[in-house]
């Protein structure tokens, strides 16, 4: 999946502005074009995995030309991002986990309290621990 973006180059003072004009918010900066292009990447992928969290809709890509034609960019240089389709991939996949059996004990206790499934309680686990560390 290919996200255009626009790239604000900066001065001797100032880091280079990539922003994610599809996604809203979504911007990054960097002291090079390479940190910077590699920081829209990793905020392009939060931007996208908190909206499929929150249950929004994941906008379409524009064309590099529509981007470019904003008039809000004027000046700007452009390029495109590369993400990882599997972002979109809600597929289950069965997977097979090792874990002591004390530690074992602990989460089934946990799950039932919660009134969930195993992997159910281990899916809401992990989705709380990325939402406290954003």
């Amino acid at each position: 999946m290919r996200y255009p973006i626009a790239i604000e180059i900066g001065t001797e003072t100032t880091a280079l502005g990539v922003v994610v004009p599809d996604l809203p918010g979504c911007f990054s900066a960097g002291d090079t074009l390479d940190e910077a292009v590699a920081g829209a990447e990793e905020a392009a992928a939060a931007w996208i995995d908190a909206a499929l969290d929150a249950g929004h809709a994941i906008p379409a890509p524009s064309s590099l030309d529509a981007i470019r034609q904003n008039p809000d960019h004027a000046g700007w240089a452009f390029g495109v991002i590369t993400l990882d389709a599997a972002l979109l991939d809600d597929t289950v996949e069965r997977v097979n986990i090792t874990l002591p059996r004390r530690v074992l004990k602990r989460l089934d206790a946990l799950e039932w309290m919660a009134g969930e499934s195993r992997s159910g309680y281990i899916a809401h686990l992990t989705l709380e621990e990325r939402r406290r560390d954003e």
